[in-house]
Order: structure tokens, then sequence, then C-alpha cells
């Protein structure tokens, strides 16, 4: 089992890394989401993340795809979107996946790995995942 700190990689990266590995069978485990980090201008990845998530509301004539808003879901569905997901290869691989805010109590910290080509060398427009959750109204235990 592969035990990932997602703090300061960038999230597209990050994913295309983890679904490969879930392909050939490793179990993974993604910590601390909410610190993984989407480049590009601040303005158009809230726009979009809010399009994304208007697209789906219920009471309107259109009836998803739903989006999630905390971040754990947020980067697990963009591992799923990098799977082939509505194959049984794709929904075992996809069920080996577990992405967690913060660090669980009792987990073991000893093995952590980060990913060296999916570290964020110093972008300078960049955003935290766990803000744009923030931003579109979700509620969980971060500084």
């Amino acid at each position: 089992m592969k035990v990932i700190d997602a703090s300061e990689h960038i999230m597209g990266r990050l994913a295309t890394h983890v679904a490969k590995d879930l392909l050939n069978g490793e179990e993974i485990v993604i910590l601390n989401a909410e610190k993984a980090v989407i480049t590009g201008r601040k303005e158009a990845i809230l726009e979009d993340y809010k399009q994304r998530r208007d697209r789906g509301v219920k009471g309107r004539n259109r009836r998803g795809p739903y989006y999630p808003r905390m971040p754990d879901r947020m980067l697990k569905r963009s591992i799923r979107g990098m799977l082939p997901y509505q194959e049984p290869k794709g929904r075992t691989a996809y069920r080996k996946l577990k992405v967690y805010i913060g660090v669980p109590i009792g987990m073991d910290t000893t093995s952590i790995i980060k990913i060296d080509k999916a570290l964020d060398r110093g972008a300078t427009r960049k955003i935290h995942l766990g803000e744009v959750a923030k931003w579109l109204g979700a509620d969980f235990g971060s500084e």
C-alpha cells in the first residue's frame, strides 16, 4: 500500500500518477487532500469549479452530473476521470483508492511518500484545493 502526502502537489499531475498505479493493482491512500494545488488564474479556477458545481444542482431542469465540494472528494473525482471507470477494471482500481482531509488518527505516517514529478516547483499563479472547496461552501475542519 502506498501512502502519499498531497501537500504542494499539482492536482492533475498527482491524479495521473495515482491513476496509473491504481490500474497496476496498487492500493493507494492520499493524505492532506486540501493542500493539493491547482495552477492557473484564481478567478478562472473558481469560476470553472462554480460552473461544475452548479451544473448538477437539484431543482433546475438539468439532473446531474453532481460535482462534490469537499476537497477529498474533488481529488478523488479527478482521479476517477483518469480511469476507465465504466469498465470492471477501472471500477476495481477505483475501489482501491482512499483520500483523506488531513491525516486520520492512527494512520502510520512513517512510510509517507511524495511524487517528485507532481510537486509544485514554485508556480506563481495557483490556489489550494481547500480554498476552492471553502469558496464552494464546504465545511471541513482545516486551519
